[in-house]
């Protein structure tokens, strides 16, 4: 409508209205150009004389003008011809190949495209942009099919060769096969994957809480999560508890229902069975910030609490704790927990995500509801039915309200009674700490009911997506936007059967309704007075908003057409198939809207004023309106009968009539949002793409694959600045919410960003950083995905359901954004106007486990979305060769009525050749644990199979199948660029019954059109790897190719082209007539009677072969299962690979020894050159039973050969090898493996560089034997390399001196304690050992931290020098530079070593370490770190029976049945000789070389069980009582009577001996368990360890190697055989030449020398000569031996996992533990190492309460109203609340000072490792046993003032951690508050070294503003003595004797007043009140007087006038 009004202008009045101007707007929308002239009308709608002239051009605002000519477009082309400009980068970036936003089916070749191009090409042809839409390559001088030699000399024309930065992976075959769809693999996924209900656990450890804020209380900590609520026990009197307490809660359900629940954490005060307590303050979180933080979890963070009744109050104390989430198959690291430095700092550690600010503030959420529409009839009660069919009510039978959940709190609307589209026009007001720690919002529509109320729809906002928290960010905010609801299907059933979709879980199948609402949110101004003080939900009314507020309401227009419909289940095939399309409920026919309604909608939207106006709109313009007026939509095809297309499945016969379907509807026109999301979406798959095609090229170990990410990297920048030109288009439309605005600057502020990143990161691609940056890059595929997923709905998505006997049967869900049309094409739905493949599925529950993986139908579909007015576009991208079939009449204006179908009078024939070569790691699908497989092909309406191949996991079919006459409508150069989809399924064949399905792949082929010849390079094609699904998990790989050849047109050709020609080694291509090449021949094959003649697959696409020896070791077999109840008795083992193979001897008696007799044997096979193709290893062992019968017993598929390739040694680079090995060996962590981490990778780059020169001194520091056990030093090793010279290691000590000098050099700070001397050697255990070198771990994983950090800079710094000067590949290596780098290297490594003499300052800082000697811990298993200990000895698990499906294959662990143990090594033939003829070389043994006999051997068995942590409580307490049992074979040790009551982090400290026998008996077990008095002991988990394969190690994994030796001490060398009888062992094996020892202290082996001291001392202290210092340093440096050396097991403790059956997956805590293992047949070891747990030392605490000052005065006196107090002080011990001391009451101070000159005593058990008081006591009454609880050790000190009736008031309290606390003051002046406050900075001391301490402490409490304010001082003295010197000086409580204290000397006041009245009355009267007393006195006399006067004074006037 247009309006436009006159006035008449006045200066003074206001204007005049002269007459208005309104006219529809229709017809120039349809012409673009009008000239008119008419009258005004006036007020009346009268027409008056005054008339108006007029020119209106309509230009849409996407260029979709009316008529314009086409001519128009193209002359503005034909002008611009030739001055594009390319680069080569962009060439072919920049138009469509290999990108997601390909053409699809577009009308290639017809040059009026450009009519659809519109005005978009061209604006971004001005702008200059080289990204140049994709129908540009068609200018007018070219040929229309872009051809590959055609795109060749384009490229070569333009750039001299084609860049392959832009070359997409599947080599040139993807430039021009427009494979839209992820090359030539789409990647489809049947099954919905969430709302599959999934095992979590979740634990959270209470550690301790404080500053509560409270005076005095009795806290309990609750834990709650969802409905779940655990408590910790209650601590009295304190503000700082202490827990320790662990809570676990085990949940099964989905992953969205879990991660919303909110964990929540509060304390409360004083609750007990009576009452439920005061709360004090909660915090609360949702589990899903949890699971994302990193490693699923917080560790020691502080909670901070706040009021929910209070906010304005503050922070009310903090919680320490740990939480974390555990899904299955999560490995959990737990920071190591040995002694925890308090991390005090809470301000610093708070339980907080990253990037959220420690000060939260308190905010306001509004969720504003508006109204809803569209929601379905429900008739959910019963009663309701009942109602109608009495009294004939049919009122609307739904009440619906909305309710709103966040953070754990709910809000409600009113309910509308009865109403489809009801109007609330309510705010659901939430009041949270901001930002708030939930992610999500849940919106839910529910209809209210008597009985239970219904969810009709539910919706989640999350707040990620609405607010930004960067810099520029901005607050949540949305809308007010409609969003749709989805859910279940709207069929009127009384039982809903996928309700649950209805609750938001799984994918809604059907749309509901759709509800307005906003949110908003202020932050609440706390000091505010007026503020609510509580949070509790509030529901308020808001005014109604404008219609036009969502935006203008426009018509849309969803067009349809079904090309094919194949696949159909076969349970549905007998009965007649329709489908229906909807678009919201558009288009719903069991329920959809009628016509009238759909009127009324209309009119309603449109506002309730306007129908006239409506009216007019519809019938303004001619006859084509009419049309319009009255266009019915048809949104279902017509019924039809499906033909059969194999066994399983049915097609529509289609053929060449395709049905359609169009619908109208009206939405808000909201495209801008969707235009935004689909920009980014395209940029995000292109990325993915380019991703997917960097990896291909790592992992099929093609070159250049640093180019391809360069190419990607500048795609994706260019793609980022395409959007910032796009994005901002139309400024200011109708319904543009405040979010909209603030996501398009962020959107635009990232994508600049991301563009300005890409810039940067192409110049860094190197190739060996390339892993680095694909993580970098995989980051911005999820900002991308992020930033693209749109929070504010428009249209809702499209259902297409599949209707049988007019029931809904599957369906497909297609976002409406990606079929939405735009002109710009950047901006169109990537499915938009294409043919796309939908694959139908079956809804909700149903589509889960193995329903869900059959497909229900497969449909080729083309859908179109847009704007009404934009209509004439729709049917464009169509394949061509179409006529259009109308509905109903016809006639010459029904030019806009969409088709009902669409006729194809073109077609074209093609052959499809699949080439079917094998598979590998299918799916077991029959008991025996193999499968019988066979593919099926699926390709348009045809299908055919493969032959089975029986029991095989690794079928090689070599097949080649062929598909004749495959009719496929279009135009041919359409579909070879974008053919249809393969399917390629494959099943196992069963003897009985159906085949059962195995997985699915999917392909795209390689088109070959009539006029193309058939040679390089697309073909033939390559054999490519497809991915097998099977539901959603990957179920193995299909190797095959896929070639779709266009069949010649006439006769005579076409016989000549089917006659097979015999030569096929080279495909002969004929020249027909017309220069066609026709098709390649296809080769004879073996024949099939049944099946005709089986094809291979032919010569130029199989792979090339060549000849191979494999060897097999074979050494034996272990724990092999019962086969069909009979035991396995003689086993045998057979290997094939591919086709051939060998099989092992037998064993004879399994249970007698189960190794083999023969060890090695070998075969010869032919296999594929290129080793991706390798065929997989078959494995499998077969019991050899009487009457030679075999039983399969189990298999195992090897499925990459490529680790047991065996590659020569290169004699010349020994050194080079080993020297860069060395240097490894340096940069892994002081735990350094064989391999080298990724921690060291930075290094490791930076070093190879330096290698790689020809020689070069540099310096390794690496850390000795440290000799005399107190003196630790460093060595500094020098190691010159020349390639030729033997390398020379010298090391020098450091002097004793050094040590000492550092010593001295450490300056004492003011007031700092004596550092403590020498640690005394009798003194330390193996405890010190094992917490020493946790310390050390602590340290290393800091400093691995630190060097990350460093490493990052340093990268930085790189990338900005090398922005200025870029060459690729090409490092400036000066000199300088690898200097430096060294350097810098070995500062690292100093830091590692975690002996902090790095720089000066942290060696200041930190406190001389006492000198230990270190074991290795290691925070994982140990065969992690050491490969498996698979160096020479691999374990191959074997399988039986069928796979399991239940969630990736959890139940493999049930199906193992055994393990088979041996070895593999391949080479090519033929060998080397060098090898044969080297020493000693066994033929027999082939490359298995020196390896020991496998004859039974037996062993003594050590196991050292250290302890337990964060196990999983087994009892309700929440607690366990567990122990350890330990089994080997047939012996079993439980150690049950030693259990540890109660705890969760047991110390066993326990060493268990077992003699063993290997092979019979080598899996270790440990388990722990927890104790029950009744019933049988529950196991909490346990761990498996294979001793075997450690014994037989090369890593020496038998006794770990001790970092020094010594023959007494706590450090006594463990192992039976010394460290030089281990070396000459070592030697001779390794056949090296040594140890030679030389003079001076020097070793020399094979060609290094070491140096060492040479002398120890022995038992009685005297020094002797000896070598095993020299030895030991040659073994902790084995690796650095040529040829031989590998890493030598240190001295260690391993963390292992506890596992329990009953839930795989999830640990169930972790053992710290070491096993030692000694050979029977050589000399004893000694006694096992004394690891028993420390028993806690007895100590005695004196304290001596002498003054206390200025304590505040509490009591107003009775008589005087004079402030006084009656002070006491009271004391005890941290978790020993109940033996709390307190001393005498000092009565009546007045000034608040006391004297006590009391003592307490205090006794107390504590542990000096662990600075841990360890106190034990029964629980309850109730009781068995008491616990043990390690607790710090903390004393409180509280003052308090005595009350004779009321409770007694507390003062103020001090908490001295006994370990550091600050110093007290000299005098009580100097005494200060701030003495407590920042504890980081003053100096503290420990009772525990000082014994000694006397000063004053200040004592503190909260005032009402929750600050800390000084409430008195207290002069106290601590004495700390040990049991026994306590015993011998023993003293009196109070100021009892012994050596009892004075009476303290108190003032008179003190004494009660009412034992002696008269002398406090004395007191009273002459001190104090003395003159008030004087004062009174006077002031009566003067009152006497006055009174005396008054009284007389009449009669006397009297007198005196009468003159008596």
């Amino acid at each position: 409508m247009l309006e436009i009004q006159v006035y008449n202008y006045s200066k003074v009045f206001t204007n005049r209205l002269v007459g208005t101007f309104r006219m529809v707007l229709q017809k120039v929308a349809e012409d673009g150009h009008l000239d008119l002239t008419d009258t005004l009308i006036d007020d009346n709608n009268t027409s008056i004389k005054t008339s108006v002239s007029i020119e209106i051009k309509y230009q849409t605002m996407d260029g979709t003008g009316g008529m314009w000519s086409d001519g128009e477009f193209l002359d503005v082309l034909d002008d611009r011809d030739g001055t594009f400009t390319f680069e080569t980068d962009s060439l072919l970036s920049g138009q469509s190949h290999g990108s997601g936003m390909s053409p699809g089916r577009s009308l290639q070749g017809s040059i009026p495209t450009f009519k659809r191009a519109g005005k978009g090409v061209l604006s971004a042809m001005k702008l200059g942009k080289n990204k140049i839409s994709k129908d540009d390559h068609k200018k007018t001088d070219e040929p229309a099919i872009l051809d590959m030699e055609d795109l060749d000399r384009r490229a070569m024309r333009m750039g001299g060769a084609l860049d392959p930065d832009t070359v997409s992976l599947a080599s040139v075959t993807a430039v021009c096969t427009n494979v839209s769809n992820k090359r030539s693999k789409p990647d489809i996924k049947i099954e919905p994957s969430s709302g599959r209900p999934v095992d979590y656990q979740i634990s959270i450890t209470v550690i301790e809480a404080r500053q509560l804020v409270g005076l005095n209380m009795d806290p309990v900590v609750c834990v709650e999560i969802g409905d779940d609520k655990k408590y910790t026990s209650m601590k009295e009197s304190t503000n700082c508890p202490y827990y320790n307490e662990y809570f676990v809660f085990d949940f099964h359900v989905p992953p969205d229902v879990m991660f919303d629940k909110i964990i929540k954490l509060s304390v409360i005060h004083s609750k007990n069975l009576l009452r439920s307590g005061t709360l004090v303050g909660t915090f609360k979180m949702d589990v899903g910030t949890v699971y994302s933080q990193p490693e699923h979890q917080f560790y020691h963070k502080w909670a901070m609490l706040s009021d929910p009744d209070g906010i304005t109050a503050g922070c009310k104390g903090y919680i320490k704790c740990d939480v974390s989430v555990v899904g299955k198959g999560d490995a959990i690291k737990t920071p190591h927990k040995a002694n925890e430095t308090d991390e005090d700092d809470i301000e610093g550690n708070l339980l907080l995500p990253e990037g959220v600010p420690s000060e939260r503030q308190w905010a306001r959420f509004y969720v504003k509801i508006y109204r809803a529409e569209g929601l379905p009839k429900m008739n959910t009660n019963i009663m309701a039915n009942v109602k109608k069919a009495f009294i004939g009510e049919t009122r609307d039978l739904v009440d619906p309200y909305v309710q709103v959940q966040f953070a754990g709190q709910k809000g409600k609307t009113s309910v509308q009674k009865s109403s489809y589209e009801p109007v609330w026009n309510e705010q659901i007001i939430f009041t949270e700490m901001f930002p708030p720690l939930c992610k999500r919002m849940k919106v839910q529509i529910r209809d209210s009911d008597k009985v239970n109320d219904v969810a009709i729809g539910t919706h989640f906002i999350d707040l990620r997506k609405i607010s930004n928290d960067g810099d520029k960010g901005f607050l949540p905010t949305m809308g007010p936007a409609w969003v749709n609801m989805y859910g279940s299907t709207r069929q009127y059933s009384l039982m809903d059967e996928h309700q649950d979709l209805n609750e938001g879980l799984g994918e809604g199948v059907s749309f509901r309704a759709r509800l307005l609402v906003s949110v908003a949110m202020e932050i609440l101004d706390v000091t505010n007075a007026e503020i609510m003080n509580s949070t509790e939900v509030q529901v308020e009314p808001v005014s109604n908003i404008s219609e036009s507020a969502t935006g203008k309401i426009d018509e849309f227009f969803l067009f349809g057409s079904f090309l094919e419909a194949t696949m159909i289940d076969r349970k549905i095939g007998d009965k007649q198939i329709s489908f229906e399309v909807t678009i919201g409920n558009y288009g719903n026919q069991l329920d959809g809207i009628s016509k009238s309604a759909s009127t009324k909608k209309k009119r309603k939207e449109g506002g309730e004023n306007d129908e006239e106006e409506s009216e007019l709109m519809q019938n303004s313009s001619e006859d084509e309106a009419d049309e319009d007026a009255d266009l019915v939509s048809v949104s279902s095809t017509p019924l039809m009968k499906p033909f059969i297309t194999d066994r399983n499945y049915f097609h529509l016969p289609y053929f060449g009539k395709k049905p359609c379907i169009y619908i109208k509807s009206w939405w808000q026109d909201q495209r801008r949002r969707l235009y935004n999301s689909n920009i980014m979406d395209k940029i995000a798959d292109k990325l993915e793409e380019g991703l997917n095609d960097v990896q291909e090229i790592i992992k099929t170990e093609k070159t250049f694959p640093e180019r391809r990410l360069r190419g990607v990297m500048e795609e994706l920048s260019i793609g980022c600045s395409r959007f910032l030109t796009l994005a901002n288009k139309d400024g200011n439309h109708a319904g543009k919410t405040k979010l909209d605005r603030e996501r398009l600057k962020s959107c635009m502020r990232e994508m600049d960003n991301m563009g300005q990143q890409a810039k940067q990161l192409r110049t860094q691609v190197k190739k060996n950083t390339i892993k680095d940056k694909l993580k970098l890059v995989q980051n911005f595929l999820q900002r991308l995905r992020f930033l693209a997923d749109e929070p504010q709905h428009s249209i809702p998505d499209v259902f297409i359901w599949m209707m049988s006997n007019n029931k809904r049967i599957a369906y497909a869900r297609i976002p409406s954004k990606d079929i939405l049309y735009s002109i710009v094409d950047e901006e169109t739905g990537k499915d938009c106007g294409k043919v796309n493949a939908v694959f139908l599925r079956l809804p909700g529950k149903k589509g889960f486990g193995p329903a869900g993986w059959t497909v229900q139908a497969k449909l080729e579909l083309y859908l179109w979305l847009g704007l009404n007015k934009q209509r004439k576009d729709f049917l464009s991208g169509l394949p061509n060769g179409f006529e259009e079939i109308k509905a109903g009449r016809s006639g010459p204006g029904l030019q806009s009525v969409p088709p009902i179908s669409l006729v194809y009078n073109m077609k074209q024939v093609f052959q499809l050749r699949a080439h079917m070569y094998q598979a590998r790691s299918l799916f077991a699908a029959d008991s025996s644990g193999l499968s019988d497989p066979f593919a099926r092909v699926f390709f348009s309406t045809h299908s055919q199979v493969t032959e089975v191949l029986s029991e095989t996991l690794c079928p090689t079919w070599d097949q080649l199948l062929v598909f004749d006459d495959v009719e496929l409508y279009g135009e041919a150069s359409e579909l070879r660029d974008d053919p249809p989809i393969i399917v390629v399924e494959l099943y196992d064949q069963d003897t009985v019954g159906k085949a059962e399905f195995i997985g699915r792949a999917f392909a795209k082929p390689i088109t070959k059109m009539c006029d193309e010849r058939y040679c390089s390079p697309r073909f033939p094609p390559q054999l490519e790897y497809y991915q097998i699904y099977r539901g959603n998990s990957t179920a193995g790989d299909l190797l095959a190719a896929f070639e779709l050849l266009q069949m010649p047109f006439d006769e005579e050709e076409m016989r000549r082209a089917l006659i097979a020609v015999h030569n096929f080694a080279v495909p002969q291509i004929k020249v027909g007539q017309g220069g066609r090449a026709e098709l390649p021949p296809l080769g004879e094959g073996p024949t099939d009677s049944e099946r005709g003649p089986i094809l291979p697959v032919p010569l130029g696409i199989r792979p090339v072969l060549s000849r191979y020896r494999i060897e097999v070791l074979f050494w034996g077999l272990r724990d092999l299962k019962r086969v069909n109840l009979a035991q396995v008795d003689r086993p045998r083992v057979d290997i094939e690979c591919a086709g051939r193979g060998v099989q092992s001897a037998l064993i004879q008696n399994y249970k007698k020894n189960p190794n083999f007799s023969t060890l090695v044997k070998w075969f010869e096979v032919d296999l594929p050159e290129n080793e991706l193709l390798h065929p997989p290893l078959n494995i499998r062992v077969v019991d050899c039973r009487a009457f030679g019968r075999y039983t399969l017993v189990g298999s195992h598929a090897v499925t990459s050969l490529r680790r047991f390739i065996y590659s020569a040694p290169d004699k010349t680079s020994n050194n080079w090898a080993n020297a860069a090995k060395l240097m490894n060996g340096y940069m892994v962590l002081a735990n350094g493996g064989s391999q080298s981490r990724s921690s060291n990778s930075l290094y490791s780059r930076t070093l190879s560089r330096t290698l790689s020169r020809p020689a070069g001194d540099f310096t390794v520091n690496m850390e000795n034997a440290r000799v005399e056990e107190s003196s630790f030093r460093k060595m500094d090793t020098v190691v010159k390399l020349e390639a030729t010279s033997d390398a020379v290691v010298k090391v020098d000590m450091n002097e004793e001196e050094n040590g000492k000098e550092r010593k001295k050099k450490k300056k004492k700070k003011k007031g700092e304690a004596e550092e403590e001397e020498e640690l005394d050697e009798s003194m330390l255990d193996w405890w010190s050992k094992y917490f020493a070198s946790i310390d050390t771990l602590m340290e290393i994983l800091k400093a691995q931290e630190v060097a990350q950090a460093e490493a990052e800079e340093r990268e930085d710094l790189e990338i900005a020098a090398e922005g200025a000067d870029i060459k690729l590949d090409d490092f400036p290596v000066k000199g300088t530079k690898s200097k430096e780098k060294t350097k810098d290297r070995r500062m690292f490594r100093d830091k590692k070593r975690g002996h902090g003499h790095t720089s000066g300052d942290t060696a200041e800082k930190r406190p001389v370490k006492p000198k230990v000697d270190e074991l290795l811990v290691y925070n994982k298993e140990l065969d992690s770190e050491f490969g498996d200990f698979e160096d020479w000895l691999h374990t191959f698990n074997l399988y039986r029976g069928k796979a399991g499906d239940e969630d990736e294959h959890a139940l493999d662990d049930d199906r193992i049945v055994g393990r088979f143990k041996g070895s593999l090594c391949m080479y090519k033939l033929p060998v080397s000789e060098e090898i044969t003829r080297d020493v000693g070389y066994d033929p027999n043994m082939g490359m298995f070389q020196s390896i020991p006999h496998n004859d039974p051997i037996k062993v003594l068995v050590r196991v050292y069980v250290v302890r337990a942590t964060d196990l999983h409580p087994a009892d309700i307490n929440g607690k366990a009582d567990p122990y350890v049992a330990i089994k080997l074979g047939k012996s079993e040790v439980k150690d049950k009577e030693n259990y540890i009551s109660k705890q969760l982090n047991p110390v066993f400290g326990k060493s268990f001996d077992i003699e063993a026998t290997f092979p019979m008996e080598s899996m270790l077990t440990v388990s722990v368990y927890d104790w029950d008095l009744v019933g049988t002991d529950d196991l909490i988990g346990e761990t498996k360890i294979d001793l075997e394969n450690r014994f037989y190690s090369k890593h020496r994994a038998t006794c770990g190697i001790a970092s020094s030796y010594a023959v007494q001490g706590y450090n006594v060398w463990r192992d039976a055989m010394k460290p030089s009888q281990i070396l000459t062992k070592l030697c001779k094996e390794g056949k090296l030449d040594g140890p030679h020892y030389g003079p001076g202290g020097k070793v020399k082996v094979a060609s290094r020398v070491f140096q060492a001291p040479t002398e120890m001392e022995d038992e009685n202290g005297q020094k002797r000569p000896t070598e095993e210092h020299l030895a030991l340093t040659v073994l902790n440096h084995w690796e650095e031996i040529p040829r031989v050396g590998c890493k030598l097991i240190p001295e260690h403790v391993e963390t292992r996992p506890l596992l329990n059956p009953d839930k795989p997956g999830i640990e169930q805590g972790h053992v710290e533990m070491w096993v030692d293992m000694f050979p029977m047949d050589m000399p004893a070891p000694g006694p096992a190492v004394d690891i028993s747990p420390r028993k806690p030392k007895r100590y005695e605490l004196r304290v001596i309460i002498w003054n206390t000052d200025e304590v505040i005065l509490e009591d107003d006196d009775y008589f005087t109203g004079e402030k006084s107090s009656d002070i006491f002080v009271r004391g005890w011990l941290k978790g020993q609340q109940e033996d709390k001391q307190d001393t005498d009451v000092h009565y009546h101070s007045l000034t608040g000072e006391g004297n006590f000159n009391w003592r307490f005593v205090f006794p107390f058990d504590y542990l000096m490792a662990e600075e841990k008081i360890v106190i034990s006591k029964k629980e309850s009454m109730f009781s068995w046993d008491e616990t043990e609880y390690k607790i710090p050790a903390r004393l409180t000190l509280q003052v308090w003032d005595a009350d004779h009736f009321s409770a007694d008031d507390f003062l103020g309290a001090i908490e001295l951690d006994l370990n550091r606390f600050p110093r007290g003051a000299k005098t009580a002046k100097q005494c200060s508050i701030k003495m407590i406050g920042n504890e980081q900075d003053l100096p503290t001391i420990s009772i525990f070294k000082q014994k000694r301490v006397k000063g004053w402490w200040p004592f503190m409490a909260r005032d009402e503003n929750d600050e800390m304010e000084l409430t008195g001082k207290v002069e106290a003295e601590l004495h700390l003595m040990s049991a026994e010197e306590a015993e011998k000086s023993p003293v009196g409580l109070g100021r009892n004797e012994p050596d009892p204290l004075e009476k303290p000397n108190r003032p008179d006041t003190t004494f009660l007043w009412f034992l002696s009245p008269l002398k406090a009355i004395r007191y009273l009267v002459c001190n104090r009140y003395k003159w008030l007393i004087i004062k009174i006195v006077l002031a009566l006399l003067l009152l006497m007087m006055l009174g005396l006067f008054l009284y007389s004074m009449p009669g006397y006037l009297v007198k005196k006038l009468l003159g008596a």
